[in-house]
């Protein structure tokens, strides 16, 4: 083993902590050798997406840990389930599954994690600091963390999640190290004009196409707007982890890492350019929709889960309108915001307008949708990338301008003028 451990990971290796603790540190330190590792680093919080059921094995591993006693050693949110616990009657599902998927919720919750059920944990009222080591899972979260907090993860999957918090150490490799966070894709938006890139709509287009081409490259964007705000470059990041491997972009000017180009690629040349056109954006835009068909079954918002700030547009777009009774209105979101949004005095309005909130889980996970024969239209890159295979429901991509007058309406309706469609 060439990995090198401190006196405290060799205890944990001993069975000092328990078993499930000793299994738990054994894997960290197989997947650090495999990193090539010189050693570990403490973490100060974990983020977990082991506990959305997939199938038994999931639950099986939960149970492994949580009957040998594991309990997460930092601070640890937990990732959307399969079930909304809210809103259970949203659930379409089998019954054994639910009941499965219920369990492994609780296991996670026995081990001490914290019941948050989002994608968004970079929304709850605690999240990393700048330069803070953290062991993440969730592709969204992930870019989130490194790109616009600067936090720092690698892109962790199921089960390294729970043995990293458990254990409280994560591999010294990866996007945990400065090295290997220098920008080595310049994405030049040269030319591209001032109206496109103040619509919320070309932020998930751009993550689309920067995903697509970025391959293990870490993008380094020039040219957006300075200062670009945490729900579009939400968007962005959650598109591009979607569409390709990106753990890390870097926006020149918004993002903290990316003050100027220079600092964003730590003074070296990159590797590659790429100058985006409008024409590459519309094929990017065209390709997260799999139809034309102008009928409309549902309108999907929230993936990642919305915001405050994006609930608050909602309400604006909507203006006392209602959606139309053919229409299956969903936004997903966290049961904090909507906790919020109750407050602000929004919940309410939304709901007798047509509005079903979704929390703790997501539409292109979980079967929720009351119609999947007609399209679905959504905002999201994320939803349009993965909800055609998971559902096998026909997607139309657009703005959240488009969505709303779409569900008013009972049919889709998009402005594209914004694309130069000419």
């Amino acid at each position: 083993m060439s990995v090198r451990l401190t006196d405290g990971d060799q205890a944990y290796l001993a069975g000092d902590h328990g078993p499930s603790a000793q299994s738990a540190m054994r894997i960290v330190v197989r997947l650090a050798d495999t990193m090539e590792a010189e050693g570990l680093l403490d973490i100060t919080g974990a983020h977990i997406d082991s506990c959305l059921y997939h199938g038994p094995a999931v639950l099986d591993f939960a149970d492994w840990l949580a009957d040998g006693g594991a309990q997460v050693a930092v601070p640890t949110t937990l990732n959307v389930s399969s079930l909304d616990l809210l809103h259970p009657d949203l659930y379409r599902g089998d019954p054994d599954w639910a009941v499965q998927a219920r369990r492994l919720m609780e296991r996670y919750e026995e081990m001490g994690c914290r019941p948050t059920w989002t994608c968004a944990p970079y929304q709850l009222d605690i999240r990393p600091s700048f330069g803070e080591q953290i062991a993440w899972a969730e592709s969204n979260a992930i870019v989130f963390a490194n790109s616009v907090l600067g936090a720092r993860t690698h892109r962790y999957g199921d089960f390294i999640d729970i043995c990293a918090a458990i254990c409280g150490r994560a591999p010294a490799a990866g996007l945990h190290l400065d090295e290997n966070r220098r920008g080595t894709l310049l994405v030049s938006l040269e030319g591209l004009g001032d109206d496109l890139l103040d619509r919320d709509v070309f932020y998930p287009v751009l993550g689309y196409l920067v995903g697509q081409t970025a391959g293990h490259d870490v993008p380094v964007i020039d040219g957006l707007p300075p200062s670009v705000g945490e729900d579009r470059l939400k968007a962005l990041g959650a598109a591009a982890a979607s569409a390709g491997s990106v753990g890390l972009f870097h926006a020149v000017g918004s993002t903290p890492e990316a003050p100027t180009v220079e600092a964003a690629f730590q003074g070296v040349e990159p590797e590659r350019v790429v100058v985006v056109s409008t024409a590459e954006l519309r094929v990017a835009r065209d390709a997260l929709s799999t139809t034309g068909d102008s009928r409309l079954g549902t309108v999907s918002l929230g993936t990642p889960h919305y915001s405050v700030a994006e609930i608050s547009r909602l309400v604006e777009l909507l203006d006392g309108r209602s959606v139309h009774p053919d229409v299956s209105f969903y936004v997903s979101t966290g049961r904090d915001v909507l906790a919020e949004v109750g407050l602000r005095g929004w919940e309410e309005p939304l709901r007798s307008a047509g509005v079903t909130f979704v929390t703790d889980t997501c539409t292109y996970i979980t079967p929720i949708l009351a119609e999947t024969s007609r399209p679905a239209m959504t905002d999201s890159g994320k939803w349009a990338y993965y909800a055609p295979g998971n559902l096998g429901v026909e997607v139309v991509f657009g703005s959240v301008e488009d969505c709303v007058s779409s569900a008013v309406a009972g049919e889709v309706v998009r402005d594209d003028g914004i694309w130069g469609d000419g």
